[in-house]
């Protein structure tokens, strides 16, 4: 099988990566960028850093800064008005998923016409301005994917874009930006790195080339996510989760995902549960209904984690595997669907829509167990207590 393999055409990995900005954008021939970030990440010392290294720049003009958490078709529309105020050749996204998907979904839509969710999937967005990733929190991987989620306004529905124009020409993956990171937010984007990477390892669409990289981030989160949570100035757990997190999206972007991402997003489009909590939420349950598609390959994943014994059988490695994950869960204080506060008569009432939803995102497509409507309903209802 051939696998098509996509990467920014620049990687800078490293402390202080943030600061190779100018250099990048000579390298790459830019030199008009539109920074694209949210008002906490703008009111932050290193912003000012970064983009005083921009040549020529306005800071009253030549930033959008009013990103939003899981970006909507509502927030675009105000990132392309400020877009067309000049003539810019390129987007700088600054911040977290949701702040790089915007510019991606900003960068795509310039020049195309509404509505907005006829570029869903199956829909291939292939051109559009350049894109400059700087992420500064360590889990989401979108500095490395061709894809971006946007909440349809109208329809509430979190629509899968995919394409290369959503790819950025550069990231600068700089740790030092992810010190001041919060405790939740550093577990639930951590989490959603090792979605990532165990979904890219049993995907369907797994190969040879993101199998070591799966691996070697869900090791990495394993190993150092406890202690970046524990103590948020431990600069070498911050700096192997940043770079799990550019596996992770690296492996996710060449080999996709799975039913947990398929399932997750309508939870985060209908509830308003961040992204990578939401995943967390479905991780061990979807997990241990997905084995029997590919045991082999979760018992790797749970040597390599260090969950079973490298010489456990299949089945043993396996129970370890969901054993481990529901532990990890329990000691970041991951919370229920029913304990983080969604009403049980909603959840009800939603199940069919999200399912079908999820199904439609095309991502369970790609679980080693490929479920039916009915039986992501059942999971619904299982994951909610």
């Amino acid at each position: 099988m051939i696998s098509q393999l996509n990467l920014p055409r620049i990687l800078r990995v490293g402390g202080g990566a943030s600061q190779e900005l100018r250099a990048t954008l000579a390298q790459l021939g830019l030199s008009k960028p539109l920074i694209v970030t949210d008002p906490f990440i703008r009111s932050r010392a290193f912003f000012d850093a970064i983009v005083g290294a921009v040549p020529d720049f306005d800071s009253a003009t030549d930033i959008f800064a009013d990103c939003v958490p899981d970006p909507t078709t509502d927030s675009v529309r105000a990132g392309l008005s400020a877009l067309t105020a000049k003539d810019y050749d390129c987007l700088i996204a600054i911040g977290g998923g949701s702040s790089m998907d915007t510019a991606k979904a900003m960068a795509a839509m310039q020049g195309r016409s509404e509505p907005m969710r006829q570029y869903k999937v199956p829909f291939a967005l292939d051109s559009g301005l350049p894109i400059i990733a700087i992420p500064t929190t360590a889990g989401t991987g979108s500095e490395a994917t061709k894809f971006a989620v946007i909440t349809d306004t109208e329809t509430q529905e979190k629509m899968l874009w995919i394409g290369l124009a959503l790819m950025p020409i550069a990231a600068l993956v700089d740790y030092e930006l992810t010190i001041e990171m919060p405790y939740r937010l550093t577990a639930d984007t951590g989490l959603d790195t090792l979605c990532h990477a165990l979904e890219a390892f049993v995907s369907r669409k797994a190969n040879a080339f993101t199998d070591p990289i799966a691996l070697d981030a869900m090791r990495s989160v394993v190993t150092f996510l406890p202690s970046a949570c524990a103590d948020p100035s431990n600069r070498e757990a911050r700096e192997a989760m940043m770079l799990a997190a550019t596996q992770g999206g690296v492996a996710f972007a060449n080999a996709s995902v799975t039913l947990i991402h398929g399932m997750s997003r309508p939870i985060g489009a209908h509830y308003h549960v961040p992204h990578g909590l939401s995943n967390a939420m479905l991780l061990p349950e979807i997990t241990a209904w997905s084995l029997p598609g590919a045991q082999v390959r979760y018992a790797i994943a749970s040597r390599h984690m260090g969950f079973a014994a490298q010489d456990s059988d299949d089945s043993t490695a396996c129970d370890a595997l969901i054993s481990g994950l529901r532990r990890l869960c329990s000691d970041l204080s991951v919370p229920t669907p029913a304990s983080y506060g969604i009403d049980p008569d909603s959840w009800r009432a939603n199940v069919t829509l999200m399912a079908e939803q999820a199904l439609a995102s095309g991502s369970p497509n790609n679980n080693p167990r490929v479920p039916s409507a009915a039986e992501i309903v059942d999971l619904y209802r299982r994951v909610f207590e």
